[in-house]
């Protein structure tokens, strides 16, 4: 036997060789499978299993699936009598002889990690008529060493390859592979892409072909336009790529972590440009910049020669476990050659053959060659050394003393693998997993039933890998953009579909939603992906446009709303927003609109638009565009109802008090025909107090003050309004402005609409009006001693709230409240049919209905003396307290409402037409809008009236005698009159009676 490193051996081997050598895109491989296919039988020894997948299939599309062999680690289709055999290098088969066999890339016969089984191949595989040794032009030295008389082809690259210098990621274009050297920075990359530009596909080394294949397929047809990758693109993958992008220089060879070597980045930027398209190539991310040195030799494909290649003794002996690791262990001869590291397969021999139970299982040649088969087990699990040691130990157990693996041993492992839930990790964990055992199952003389398990195997493996594809996609791949852009590259026309929600489908994927007339992309996409949405959108709906502008412009009034945002819409969809015109009646529109609505259709839809908000406003705030005009008035009734159609038809009387007073019957009576009415804070409109008029009218006053995006409460307050409130709680930080137009009032801590603020004070006026001992008849709810009130369940009920809220209100309006003892009323009461005070020979006792007798007595009246009422309050109140004093009851306190006046001294005033005018006058110092004192005739209504009279201050009615004068605070300070003082006690007096009672009571007492 021929020594293999002998040159006599090489010599012998040589005859048939021919190398074809080249760099990438030379058609090399191509070149290998046309020559195979030109002799009866061939086989062509492949660097990946991946690559070997491709062949194959392009092979059996050429000569049919019968005529052609698959042989990798995991898998194997062999037909009866195939003719052809594609095979990854480190599983050609020994046993077959063919006319024609090729090896590709040869020069990883230098590679640390695999070179070995490379070197072995090209010095000992012949084919029997030819010999094709295919790779990097780099081989050819020391293939002319080695092979003296085999003739060498070289092969140019058929496209030019450029560098393009260094790019960021969001600026490489489409059809680029981006190169990086480990799973974490491969999924790191895709999920950056896939954020910016829609997705792209993944590619490594460890996927299955299955895998691998329909990844390469989103990329290959379209569906995304960038591919990420691992230097497993660099073996002979054909990918239309345009670019390939580095993103890193440095790799982990299995020994260590090394920058690439000039002739890998080579092989890698070669993949760029296919056929007779040039290609580019440059860095991205992370990797340094390129040095022009390296860039001249990437451009020029030139790189330093292969000057060694890593060896193993094949040659080995099996006659003992101790022989065969001796010849293992053997060193080359050859200049050439270098014993290559210890690879996975010679390191388990080590470590099993160290075990005193293997030794005893090898005692034959054949047991330490079935020990050696089973150290070839890849470890594709890599989990630690020491698990796959005892992989190799428990097979090699089962064969040396079975014969055969147990059934139930592979059943129990491939149903452990066989679930497709999890993530990428998992699925991956369980796909190298289920390699081994197909790795397994392939060698029939250790399993019973083999194709059953390679069945089986290959059955799971399947349906990992399309879950693992499943997972890649979701996870790097946005498909409805990826989708849309291939239809925008094809310049096809797109279908859009727009759903009752005005959400917008094209090509049956959601872009985004259109409203009116503006399109929003979904929000979901980012980059170029929402480019490439509203890309997409835009073209889809171009149509859209005309054909709603044209149904804008055919629509009813009902079809459109205003909405309390300003905005207004058609079939709810936002077409435009309401705009400050010339007048505060007259607003404008914005139409809302992308800038695709343009030219007639944008016209349309303005006129249209324009059209409905003229006709909108005249309906619900017609009567206000009708005092504008003032049309049939004059003077100064023409200036007030000009005043309150720019108020909105809500004016405060305040502002035009001396015009009022000014006006003439007839003046008042022109008024009221066009709807205005005269009440005692405002002078409004009822009929414009409804929410619809005043939601508008809220919104033309935000116009003119601010802007609709600048004052608050634009939702809140029509909202409340519509809701029926009465009255709510003031916001300080809502303009009293806003408040009056949307028809309410701030009265201290509530707003109260302006309606029931004049029905307040119709309560109120005939209760402070009614004087009890002076008004006859019985009097009104709330009435109480002179110019005082008390609150009522009408009165609250009214304005919807009570106590301290509605305590405000009234505070508000310039009343003071005062606590004293019950009840509101303690003067005698004069029946209705009384026009002077009641006169009896014999005295009469006037009760109150509702009154108890013993107040009753209050209500005697002498024949002689005209009894004041105040003076008929002291002395009831001194007598009740009396009365409650013996009977031993408590007081009740109440609270008594009244009028806030200024102190008056008590001098003689001087006569009414000689008197001042203060600010009392109409209300009393502080007062607020408009408050004028109440008449006392208790006739009055709010029509026409201030709070409590009828157009006639009030210093021109003089108080009743003996009203007495007010405290700082407001209440009544009862004193008698000077006058009063000098007159004599008249015994028959009811008082005199009260006192001689209250005398004789005291005596009993005491006795």
């Amino acid at each position: 036997m021929h020594s293999p490193t002998s040159s006599a051996f090489l010599h012998v081997k040589s005859a048939g060789v021919t190398a074809v050598l080249g760099p990438t895109n030379t058609g090399k491989t191509h070149h290998a499978i046309e020559r195979m296919l030109s002799f009866p039988s061939g086989l062509i020894g492949l660097p990946l299993r991946l690559l070997a997948r491709e062949v194959y299939n392009r092979v059996v599309a050429r000569v049919g699936a019968n005529n052609v062999a698959l042989i990798t680690g995991e898998e194997k289709i062999r037909p009866p009598a195939p003719a052809y055999w594609v095979s990854t290098v480190e599983a050609m088969p020994r046993d077959i002889k063919v006319d024609f066999l090729a090896i590709d890339e040869i020069q990883l016969a230098a590679d640390l990690d695999r070179g070995h089984i490379f070197t072995d191949r090209l010095l000992h595989w012949r084919g029997q008529q030819e010999t094709l040794l295919i790779g990097a032009a780099t081989m050819a030295p020391i293939i002319r060493e080695l092979f003296s008389n085999a003739p060498i082809f070289s092969r140019p690259r058929l496209s030019k390859l450029s560098f393009a210098g260094d790019r960021k990621i969001s600026r490489l274009p489409p059809r680029t592979a981006v190169v990086a050297f480990s799973a974490e920075e491969v999924y790191a990359i895709a999920e950056w892409i896939k954020r910016q530009r829609g997705g792209a596909a993944v590619v490594l080394g460890a996927l299955s072909p299955r895998t691998r294949n329909a990844q390469v397929e989103l990329f290959q047809s379209g569906d995304v336009d960038y591919v990420v990758a691992t230097d497993a693109i660099g073996m002979g993958l054909n990918l239309d790529v345009d670019y390939v992008a580095f993103a890193s220089d440095r790799k982990f060879d299995g020994w260590r972590n090394r920058r690439l070597t000039p002739a890998e980045f080579g092989q890698i930027a070669g993949r760029a440009g296919r056929h007779m398209a040039d290609g580019v190539f440059g860095s991205t991310g992370r990797c340094p910049p390129f040095d022009e040195e390296l860039i001249e030799a990437l451009e020029d494909h030139r790189f330093d020669p292969v000057t060694l290649l890593q060896w193993r003794n094949s040659a080995l002996d099996f006659s003992s476990l101790d022989a065969l690791l001796h010849t293992l262990e053997q060193r080359p001869t050859h200049l050439r050659f270098t014993r290559g590291p210890i690879a996975i397969d010679q390191m388990t021999l080590e470590t099993v053959s160290r075990d005193e139970a293997t030794r005893r299982n090898t005692k034959s040649p054949a047991d330490v060659a079935r020990l050696w088969d089973a150290c070839q087990i890849p470890d594709y699990r890599k989990t630690s050394p020491a698990a796959h040691v005892e992989l190799v130990r428990s097979i090699f157990g089962f064969i040396v003393r079975r014969g055969k693996i147990p059934a139930e041993w592979m059943a129990q492992h491939i149903a452990a693998v066989d679930r497709v839930d999890g993530d990428i990790d998992t699925l991956s964990h369980r796909l190298a997993q289920v390699r081994t055992w197909s790795f397994v199952s392939n060698r029939s003389a250790w399993l019973d039933d083999a194709e059953h398990w390679q069945s089986r195997a290959r059955r799971v493996e399947d349906s990992l890998s399309d879950a693992l594809h499943e997972r890649l996609t979701q996870r790097f791949v946005d498909r409805r953009t990826s989708v849309l852009m291939r239809r925008l590259r094809e310049n096809a026309m797109l279908e859009a579909e727009i759903n009752a929600a005005g959400d917008v489908l094209v090509e049956g994927q959601h872009v985004g939603s259109l409203q009116g007339f503006r399109f929003t992309p979904d929000p979901g996409a980012a980059g170029e992906a929402a480019k490439t949405l509203n890309a997409a959108a835009l073209k889809a709906l171009a149509g859209e446009f005309e054909a709603r502008a044209t149904r804008v412009f055919d629509a009813v009034d009902d079809a459109f709303a205003l909405a309390n945002d300003g905005v207004i819409r058609w079939l709810g969809e936002p077409l435009a927003k309401i705009t400050a015109g010339a007048g505060i009646l007259s607003p404008t529109c914005r139409i809302l609109a992308d800038e695709q609505l343009t030219g007639a259709a944008l016209d349309k839809v303005k006129q249209r638009l324009d059209l409905w908000l003229g006709q909108h406003v005249k309906k619900l705030l017609g009567p206000l565009e009708v005092l504008e005009k003032g049309e049939g008035l004059e003077g100064t009734t023409r200036g007030v109802a000009f005043q309150i159609a720019e108020e909105l038809g809500v004016l405060d009387r305040t502002r035009v008090a001396k015009e009022i007073k000014a006006f003439s019957q007839e003046d008042r009576g022109a008024l009221r025909k066009l709807g205005v009415r005269f009440g005692a804070y405002h002078i409004y409109l009822p009929l414009l107090l409804k929410p619809a008029p005043r939601s508008l009218a809220a919104l033309l006053w935000a116009l003119h003050h601010g802007g609709l995006d600048h004052v608050k409460g634009l939702d809140e307050v029509p909202h409340l309004a519509a809701s029926g409130r009465t009255s709510f709680t003031a916001d300080a930080e809502i303009p009293k402005g806003f408040y009056r137009a949307a028809g309410f009032r701030v009265c201290g801590e509530r707003v109260v609409r302006v309606d029931i603020l004049e029905r307040l004070a119709d309560l109120i006026r005939p209760a402070i009006a009614y004087r009890p001992g002076a008004s006859a008849g019985e009097p009104p709810p709330g009435a109480a001693d002179a110019e005082g009130f008390v609150v009522t369940v009408a009165m609250t009920s009214l304005t919807g709230c009570s106590g301290e809220a509605f305590s405000s209100i009234l505070k508000s309006l310039n009343y003071v409240p005062a606590q004293r003892p019950g009840p509101a009323i303690t003067a005698p009461l004069i029946p209705a049919a009384a026009t002077e005070p009641l006169k009896s020979d014999a005295g009469t006792q006037s009760i109150k209905p509702g009154s108890s007798p013993e107040n009753a007595s209050i209500g005697v009246v002498s024949n002689a003396v005209e009894i004041e009422p105040s003076e008929a309050t002291e002395t009831k109140g001194e007598n009740q307290d009396a009365v409650k004093e013996e009977s031993g009851e408590q007081v009740e306190m109440i609270e008594i409402w009244t009028q806030q006046r200024p102190v008056h001294t008590p001098t003689r005033r001087p006569a009414a037409s000689h008197r001042p005018r203060t600010s009392q006058s109409l209300g009393g110092a502080g007062s607020t809008e408009g408050q004028h004192r109440p008449r006392h005739d208790g006739k009055q209504t709010s029509e026409d009236a201030g709070p409590h009279k009828k157009d006639k201050p009030a210093f021109e009615k003089r108080p009743p005698r003996g009203a007495g004068n007010r405290t700082p605070g407001g209440s009544r300070a009862f004193t008698a009159s000077p006058e009063r003082r000098d007159r004599p006690p008249d015994p028959n007096s009811p008082f005199a009676k009260l006192a001689a009672l209250k005398a004789e009571l005291e005596k009993k007492g005491t006795s």
